[in-house]
């Protein structure tokens, strides 16, 4: 946990922070977890990554940003097998860092974005089939 004094309108308020993990379990509708964590080092790619033929017959669902925000760093790579949970991209926006989950199992076929990237609402990320 990190203790922090904010000042608000000239009145001064002391807060704790606690930093939360990742939940493997996550409810289909959360896709967004903040963390307090210095961004990792990445193997990020410098440009988008073409599309790979889907495996599951055409079904391709693609992650949207659900804020506006730079994108960070990428913890998957194309080809990459992933679960429900599992964590695709961090998100910088209002300076915290959001990590955004795959909302269900399947292949990684497309970073849409390159990493550094300023994106808006709504913006295409990544591409699982």
């Amino acid at each position: 946990m990190k203790q922090y004094r904010i000042t608000v309108n000239g009145k001064s308020y002391d807060v704790t922070v606690e930093e939360l993990g990742v939940a493997k379990n996550a409810p289909a509708g959360s896709t967004v977890q903040a963390s307090a964590a210095a961004p990792a080092p990445s193997a990020a790619p410098a440009a988008p990554v073409q599309p790979a033929a889907p495996a599951n017959g055409g079904s391709i669902i693609t992650v949207k940003a659900p804020m506006p925000g730079t994108v960070l760093s990428f913890k998957v790579i194309v080809g990459q097998q992933v679960k429900r949970g599992d964590v695709l991209l961090l998100l910088e926006a209002m300076k915290m860092e959001n990590e955004i989950v795959a909302p269900q199992d399947g292949t990684v076929v497309a970073l849409r974005i390159p990493a550094s990237a300023s994106v808006n609402t709504g913006d295409p990320l990544v591409d699982l089939a």
